[in-house]
This record gives C-alpha cells, structure tokens and sequence, in this order.
C-alpha cells in the first residue's frame, strides 16, 4: 500500500511524489468510518479501534519513509486542526486488498 500510495501519478504530468520528490502527510480518520446505510445516526462500528488501528498508520509510515519517502505526520487520536491548500477536489479510494505496508 505504501508503495503504491508514493508511486500514483495524480501530480502534474503525470507524476506521483515519488517522481518529485514531493512530501506526505499521514494523518488517520479511522474515527470518521460511519455507516450511514440505516436511520439518521451515523454508526461507527466498523471502524478499526485505536489499539488496531494505530500500528497500521505506523506501518504505513515506516514504509514510506523506507521508500525515501518524507512524511509528517499528526498525533494518533489526537484533536488536531490541519490547514492546507488542495488543488482541486479529488478524493482517492485506495484498493488495498490484499496489500501489506
């Protein structure tokens, strides 16, 4: 996964952040997984618990920084405010089946 993830040529030309060396911000919403499927109460319950999930958004990260990657990266858990600039909405669904960090 974290090959891929540094590897994807969404940057202009074509390019991924790898290419340009271009850094990376890490930052897990585990806690933002909700079902919405049923009623008006947005359910949480297949969302990865913090105990699973951190060492996950761990092993991403050592991966990436195995890569040559830079990466920043939040506190896990954490209330964290994160300003950015984005160019352009995009929104990526990672296939992962079956990837190892």
């Amino acid at each position: 996964m974290a090959s891929k993830l540094y590897h994807l040529r969404i940057l202009d030309g074509e390019q991924s952040c790898a290419d340009v060396g271009a850094p990376l911000v890490v930052i897990s919403q585990f806690t933002l997984y909700a079902d919405t499927g049923k009623g008006l109460r947005p359910s949480w319950h297949a969302a990865a618990p913090a105990h699973l999930a951190e060492p996950l958004v761990d092993a991403v990260v050592d991966a990436l920084r195995a890569l040559g990657a830079e990466v920043a990266t939040g506190r896990f858990g954490a209330d964290m405010q994160v300003e950015l600039v984005n160019e352009g909405p995009m929104t990526l669904v990672i296939d992962v089946e079956g990837a190892t960090a």
